[in-house]
């Protein structure tokens, strides 16, 4: 009888509570409030399924929660029945979601899904522990009677899979509702975590926002791509982090696909992962570039899609990327790269635009008349300090590794130590004695009053206190030691030759660095006569070392040169005769009269009188006008430069412009082959049919008879154009391989031959020329690895090829539109350089060769001094080419060790080394007999036994090219004789395998000169 009662007891408790009459009257409105809403409700968005309302949850707990308090009403004597009032939190719920999501809806706010989804979340959680507090307290009152404190530590404790055990519900409905509130947990929980999770992929995907607070507070560029490789992303980031005063940068990557995991690794990186912040989205939406507050940027760099196979498409996307950043902030500065010239008018009001054909041509076509060009501009547009190779043991390796770390500078005449004193005097006065002082290299000024630069505007312009003075150097001249050096003196003046008490004149003071000084009665300007420095004769015996001019301070009538641009003085200006003397070609200098495309600027050019007919530009058939059939028959006085290209787009224009500007003699026009894949368009045609000795034929270099007609064999240049089919390919870096393995069997085919070769990817350049046993190019991979590890910019600048000017890939330029925003002028230098813009009165780029009458001079800062006093030339560099002979600890290894130098070749080779070449089986015998030959004398003299080694060596390395370039030569000439040419002219044996050669930017005034330097 007393469980019954305590049963009872128990029960009554469950069911039935104390509620007084004023709370019961208030909870019965409340319900009847409640239940009418909800009905209403249901009756408004009723759309014909009753059921489908119903079943709803929200419904459900609004029946449970109203429905027993108005039956109360009526039946009066259940008042006190147990009605969970507490799953109105979930109702509550429901509610704070929808007001949450109206209240975005009015301040029209979009990105929210993951701030609701969080607020979802903590909801949830809370309706679950707060459910289990209530029910478990009320069922427990039957039981241990749990305080709410109690039964709250009891759900926490479990619902964190804790489980302590020091409380625990007594009674089987209490553990039921346990076992239900796990359950749903469970259930939901996981849902709302994996919404939670998806949403903050998807934010990591996008990037989320920079916010305005930032964009206000801190300085950020945004960078437009369409694709994000590692390869460019590095480029920028190291460009544009080089310079001091960017360091407090953020950048914003700005770009429609998702980040890859290349790129992620990187921005992960503690380095970059506080300064560079991704997002994807799209330029042309409005909401995205709100999201990179395009409108506070410094400045938006926009690149295009250089690996896309429709690059007109590229440009097309890029054009709209430009329209679009201009029209949501028009304050902001535009920084666009594009790809073909004929495109570039579209985005002219950007405030720099580099042209990749432009530029891409204009380098190709001087590296055949100014050797390695590509590689000087490359160097001087990338930031470098010159540390590169100063742990090398090779000095050539040592010279060009800190000449590399020269850029371009600019400051104002009145501001600067440098050239302040050259106020009114001459600039090659100017440009002279600044060298001469400070290593530095002034190559241009640009007047107050005038917008345009001017290189090397020559003597008869006066240095101005308001000029800006460009030059290049080492470092900026705010960052010298010379300017610290001169404040510890405290206004001592500086220790130069010209600053003594005296003060002599120009005409009186030691005329050449390192000669005797002497009074120089004729100031002059001696002849240069044939490109050589003819040397003066001292007291007419020439018993002393020869003297040359000084660079006056301001030159005379008689020494300022005469600026014609229509006259040439040492040629003939009508008539010049070509091909073996049969026909009398007029020339005629003026513009291009048809330009293919809008935008291209002016170039004085030499020209024909008449156009060409079409047929005659075609090299390979004969037509009325001549029958010639092959570039033999031409006779051509010069050797032939040819350009394989895939097709004949506008940028090919801007390879025969620099070739044929007025500048250059044209007794030293060479003339130029087109060898193109696809036949070119007439629109082409009629704009190169103006130029002397240019022609075409539809062939390609993987064909060696095309090669041969189009005369390989008379060439001294060939350059290969990357092809745009070829620049995407499935798996990274092999859109070269067609490209590669085509030169290096041109290589192999014509030594002698200079192959100036495009490639897409830089780090494919290691492939150029590829030797498979090739130790220095394993030593040289090991200094760019190490070089690389240091952080340098230019790890890839010790390779062969790219210190020849033999490779160039376009993408090494990005680094002058990232340099633009800091340097706004280089674009317009570079352009000056390479001869893509002409400013009156200023000069162009050149090449003169050292001869050996030419060693006279001696140094570098002689050599700035003859050609400053006589022809007002400014020297920017050297073009060094070296001899790379084997030492005997090489020579001296067998056939079998050459496996094992790989390891220890860094220990065996001295400055100058030469490329081990490939070895064949066949000549193995006959190799390792010499080495055991070697062996033998070495019971004789040392010195006897050394030079025998050296002799025995050469003549096995003899050997071993002989017998594949006899198969080759033979390939060759079998060739060449099925086709009806003349194989007289094919020389297999002169090759350039044994030199290296380099550029020296600016080198040191003391820097010795040597035979084959080219200026």
């Amino acid at each position: 009888m007393e469980d019954v009662a305590c049963s009872l007891s128990a029960r009554d408790l469950i069911f039935w509570v104390e509620r007084k009459a004023p709370v019961w009257a208030i909870q019965v409105i409340v319900a009847i409030i409640s239940f009418l809403e909800t009905m209403l409700l249901m009756y408004l968005s009723y759309k014909g399924n009753i059921w489908e309302q119903i079943f709803q949850v929200s419904f459900l707990l609004e029946m449970i929660n109203t429905v027993p308090f108005i039956i109360t009403i009526f039946w009066p004597s259940i008042k006190d029945i147990f009605i969970p009032v507490f799953l109105n939190c979930w109702l509550a719920k429901c509610a704070l979601e929808n007001m949450i999501n109206d209240v975005h809806r009015a301040i029209q706010r979009t990105n929210s899904a993951m701030f609701n989804q969080v607020i979802i979340l903590i909801c949830t959680l809370l309706c679950l522990v707060f459910t289990g507090t209530c029910g478990i307290q009320h069922l427990e009152r039957a039981g241990q009677n749990l305080s709410l404190f109690n039964s709250f530590y009891f759900c926490i404790v479990t619902f964190s899979t804790v489980g302590f055990g020091d409380v625990t519900p007594r009674i089987w409905p209490s553990q039921l509702l346990v076992v239900i509130m796990i359950c749903v947990a469970l259930v939901v929980l996981p849902l709302q975590f994996e919404e939670l999770i998806y949403l903050w992929m998807e934010r990591q995907k996008s990037g989320g926002n920079y916010s305005r607070h930032r964009a206000q507070t801190e300085k950020h560029v945004v960078l437009c791509v369409s694709t994000l490789k590692i390869d460019l992303l590095m480029d920028f980031l190291n460009e544009f982090y080089a310079h001091p005063r960017l360091q407090d940068y953020y950048v914003v990557i700005l770009c429609p696909s998702e980040m890859d995991l290349q790129v992620r690794r990187v921005l992960q990186i503690p380095l970059w992962s506080q300064r560079v912040i991704y997002l994807q989205g799209s330029v042309l939406k409005d909401q995205d570039l709100l999201r990179a507050k395009m409108d506070d940027a410094e400045a938006c760099f926009i690149l295009s899609s250089r690996n896309e196979v429709d690059r007109m498409a590229a440009d097309h996307q890029t054009i709209l990327r430009a329209w679009a950043v201009k029209d949501f902030a028009p304050n902001c500065p535009l920084y666009v790269q594009i790809l073909k010239p004929e495109n570039k008018f579209h985005v002219k009001f950007a405030d720099q635009v580099v042209c990749e054909e432009e530029f891409k041509y204009a380098m190709l076509a001087l590296n055949c008349v100014c050797p390695a060009t590509s590689t000087l501009v490359t160097l001087l547009v990338h930031t470098s300090r010159g540390r590169e190779g100063q742990q090398s043991p090779e000095q050539w390796q040592r010279m060009y590794g800190c000449c590399s770390g020269n850029e371009v500078y600019h400051i104002r005449l009145c501001d600067s130590k440098f050239f302040g004193e050259y106020n009114g005097k001459s600039f090659t006065y100017a440009s002279f004695h600044a060298h001469k002082k400070y290593g530095v290299c002034l190559i241009g000024i640009k007047r107050d009053d005038n917008k345009s630069i001017l290189l090397n505007p020559g003597p008869h312009h006066i240095m101005a206190a308001t000029d800006t003075c460009y030059y290049i150097n080492i470092t900026k001249e705010e960052n010298s030691a010379f300017i610290f050096k001169e404040e510890e003196r405290k206004g001592r003046p500086t220790g130069g030759i010209f600053d003594g008490p005296s003060q002599l004149p120009v005409h009186s003071i030691i005329a050449s660095m390192g000669t005797v000084a002497m009074d120089l009665q004729n100031t002059s300007p001696p002849n240069v006569s044939g490109g050589k420095l003819v040397p003066p004769t001292v007291n007419g015996t020439g018993s002393r070392r020869p003297s040359i001019a000084p660079v006056q301070e301001i030159a005379d009538s008689a020494s300022i040169l005469p600026c014609d641009l229509l006259g040439d003085q040492s040629e003939d200006d009508t008539v010049f005769t070509d091909e073996k003397g049969r026909s009398s070609t007029e020339y005629v200098k003026g513009y291009p009269p048809n330009s293919p495309y809008i935008g291209s600027s002016p170039t004085l050019c030499h020209l024909l009188a008449e156009k060409a007919p079409f047929c005659c530009l075609r090299l390979d058939q004969g037509c009325m006008h001549n029958s010639f059939e092959d570039a033999k028959a031409y006779g051509f006085k010069n050797k032939l430069i040819i350009v394989s290209a895939e097709t004949a787009g506008n940028g090919l224009y801007n390879f025969i412009v620099p070739l044929r500007a007025y500048y250059r003699p044209r007794k030293e026009l060479n003339p130029i082959v087109l060898l193109l894949d696809n036949p070119p368009d007439n629109h082409f045609l009629e704009a190169i049919c103006c130029f002397p000795m240019v022609y075409y034929m539809s062939g390609s270099i993987d064909n060696l008879d095309s090669l041969l007609q189009c005369g390989i064999i008379y060439a001294d240049n060939l350059v290969v154009v990357d092809k745009e089919s070829t620049m995407s390919a499935e798996e990274d870096y092999m859109a070269d391989a067609k490209t590669i393995v085509n030169v290096q069997t041109m290589f192999r085919l014509f030594p002698s031959l200079s192959i100036i070769t495009e490639l897409t990817h830089p780090s494919n350049m290691r492939f150029m020329q590829f030797r498979a046993k090739d130790c220095y190019s394993l030593a040289l991979s090991k200094l760019e690895k190490k070089e690389r590890d240091k952080g340098s910019n230019l790890a890839f600048m010790f390779r062969l090829p790219f210190a020849a000017g033999r490779v160039f890939s376009i993408s090494m330029l990005d680094t002058l539109l990232y340099q633009s925003f800091v340097k706004d002028y280089m674009i317009l230098i570079a352009r000056l350089l390479l001869g893509l813009d002409t400013t009156p009165g200023s000069g162009f780029l050149c090449a003169m060769k050292i001869t050996e009458e030419d060693l006279w001079i001696g140094t570098y800062g002689r050599l700035f001094q003859k050609l400053c006093s006589s022809s007002a030339e400014i020297p920017i560099g050297l073009y060094r080419t070296e001899s790379h002979i084997f030492t005997t600890s090489e020579v001296s290894m067998s056939v079998d060790d050459c496996e094992d130098t790989k390891d220890r070749g860094d220990e065996s080779r001295s400055n100058d080394q030469s490329d081990y070449p490939m070895l064949r089986k066949k000549s193995m015998q006959w190799a390792r007999r010499l080495s055991k030959k070697s062996v033998r004398w070495q019971g004789g003299s040392r010195d006897l036994s050394k030079d025998h080694a050296q002799r025995i060596a050469q003549q096995r390395l003899n050997l071993y090219r002989r017998s594949e370039r006899e198969e080759l030569s033979e390939l060759v000439r079998n060739r060449m004789r099925h086709l009806g040419l003349p194989t007289s002219g094919y020389d297999e044996q002169n090759d350039h395998q044994n030199t290296l050669s380099y550029v020296l930017i600016n080198p040191s005034h003391d820097t010795r000169l040597e035979i084959n330097d080219i200026v």
